[in-house]
């Protein structure tokens, strides 16, 4: 991964268009290597989850040039690789295992950001009838000390249907549903470097699972 994370590093100092046509083949080979990664943790997800059988890293990688047309930030290209491991591909907004490389700022994370008003629907329905199975998956020891809390942007209001009183109040006010697990760049030089990614992977399939049968 030095290559990749040098890559970044000189991509963030020399955002433009003329340094990208000239280390073509430095992003070429650094797109390769994220490419492997990601092309083992689908085969290693999908020894356990079977809605990953299938998927090839294009279906999962997302490009690294930028939509600028309605951003303030004018930045050509992103300073990271990213890929969103999913039954169906990065497209579907399906609940995701996430790989986010970037230097000092990579992580690993699960579930769904901002799924639509009708699947968000069907997530708080879900909640609202068996809570107890989400919150058995998310304050497991294990789960809670290597995730913590489930983030996301939240209402501040209630959402429609459901009182200020209800005993979920706060998992049903989320808008998004994921956990993250933050990683060192030193950590991908780790020979057990994959075996963990694995490992987080297994922790996130019950939550992924629970929010797949939510929005079915």
């Amino acid at each position: 991964m030095l290559k990749v994370f040098r890559f970044l590093n000189d991509l963030k100092n020399n955002n433009n268009r003329e340094w990208m046509q000239d280390n073509r083949q430095l992003y070429q080979e650094s797109k390769e290597e994220v490419t492997e990664l990601v092309k083992k943790l689908i085969n290693g997800i999908s020894q356990f989850d079977s809605g990953i059988l299938g998927l090839q890293p294009r279906d999962c990688m997302f490009r690294i040039n930028r939509d600028i047309r309605f951003s303030h930030n004018k930045d050509l290209y992103k300073n990271n690789f990213g890929a969103s491991i999913t039954a169906g591909g990065r497209k579907t907004g399906n609940p995701s295992y996430y790989l986010h490389i970037a230097p000092k700022k990579s992580f690993f994370a699960g579930g769904m950001y901002m799924p639509s008003a009708d699947r968000l629907k069907k997530i708080r329905q879900e909640i609202d009838y068996n809570a107890s199975e989400l919150k058995a998956i998310i304050l497991g020891d294990t789960f809670y000390e290597t995730f913590g809390d489930i983030r996301g942007q939240a209402l501040k209001t209630c959402p429609r249907g459901y009182s200020s009183d209800h005993p979920d109040i706060k998992l049903l006010r989320l808008k998004s549903f994921l956990v993250k697990k933050d990683l060192t760049d030193r950590s991908f030089y780790s020979p057990h470097h994959f075996s963990r990614l694995l490992s987080l992977s297994e922790m996130i399939y019950p939550f992924n699972k629970f929010l797949e049968v939510a929005i079915s």
